[in-house]
């Protein structure tokens, strides 16, 4: 795909409705949807991303913004600035976010250990059922897009492009993600894609060069997931998210939460009578006993007494 904006740093832009001067560091990247340049603003870096479609600028500043109001969920930039520049002859659109640093999530993941991914989408998942509740369905959601920064260490998105309001046609995607891809269900957007797309999101963290569809379909994601240990604690979560069984990402972390905390276990469940008491329980089961065992002692040595002082009267 060619870039139709190739400009070089230190290339000067200034907006022509609000005059907010940014200077070009370096291209970060570039899509069908535009190209995001690190560039330097008044008050220190910023990403700009530029691009020829003014509905596509419209719609993700939008995105931005109902972001901005999801109570307490920080995964995509905040937005600082909406404007055009006038180059090359013609008016450019483009907006200015926070610039989120740090490595992508597949990376970060090769460094830190598999011990994280967990923890990671389990930040995830409460940020979507955010986003979700305000009518949203991510989409394009994909190792390359998920940032970590911090410390503390936390997950953030840099790329709402493929953002879409809920009921509509999944507008953007990859295929490795895409559930139309791996013949798993349609590209609706509905919580579900998105939920799909996570478990996807976790395979990939194992198998970090990814795999080609052959037969396709669940029977493959199965087997993909059953030959790797690390998968072994989240199988059920994982079958249930590709198969569409879970209604919510708040349902799904929830599942997470459970297995990571090692609250469920199924021998206990199952066979309830080869349940091993706790100790607080065979403490409390002592002490118990003791206080019976008490009581009947001084039942007897009471009856004794009786007899006693009975046997003395008589």
């Amino acid at each position: 795909m060619k870039n139709p904006f190739k400009f070089p740093p230190g290339t000067k832009i200034i907006g022509k409705w609000h005059s907010q001067p940014y200077v070009i560091v370096k291209e970060l990247g570039y899509g069908a949807n535009g190209t995001v340049y690190l560039a330097q603003g008044r008050n220190g870096y910023v990403a700009l991303k530029m691009s020829e479609n003014s509905m596509s600028i419209t719609s993700e500043v939008n995105v931005l913004k109902a972001f901005s109001k999801a109570q307490g969920s920080a995964l995509g930039p905040s937005i600082l600035d909406v404007d055009d520049w006038e180059a090359r002859g013609k008016r450019i659109p483009f907006y200015v976010m926070e610039y989120i640093k740090g490595p992508d999530l597949l990376t970060f993941i090769n460094k830190k250990g598999f011990s994280w991914a967990g923890v990671l989408i389990i930040q995830l998942l409460s940020d979507l059922e955010r986003i979700h509740q305000e009518g949203w369905v991510f989409g394009d959601l994909k190792p390359e897009n998920l940032i970590i920064t911090g410390p503390p260490n936390k997950i953030r998105c840099i790329d709402v492009g493929g953002t879409t309001l809920q009921g509509r046609a999944i507008k953007e995607f990859t295929e490795f993600f895409d559930r139309g891809y791996w013949v798993s269900g349609s590209r609706k957007a509905e919580p579900s894609y998105d939920l799909f797309s996570v478990a996807m999101i976790f395979l990939n963290l194992a198998y970090p060069k990814r795999f080609n569809k052959t037969q396709g379909g669940f029977q493959q994601l199965k087997m993909a997931i059953e030959s790797k240990k690390e998968f072994i604690p989240y199988r059920e979560t994982l079958f249930m998210a590709l198969q569409g069984k879970f209604s919510s990402a708040a349902e799904m972390r929830m599942k997470m939460l459970e297995v990571s905390s090692g609250t469920k276990n199924v021998h206990t469940r199952s066979n309830p009578q080869k349940v091993t008491p706790s100790r607080q329980q065979l403490q409390k089961k002592k002490k118990s006993g003791g206080l019976m065992e008490t009581i009947l002692i001084i039942f007897i040595v009471t009856i004794l007494y009786v007899l006693y002082i009975y046997g003395e009267i008589l």
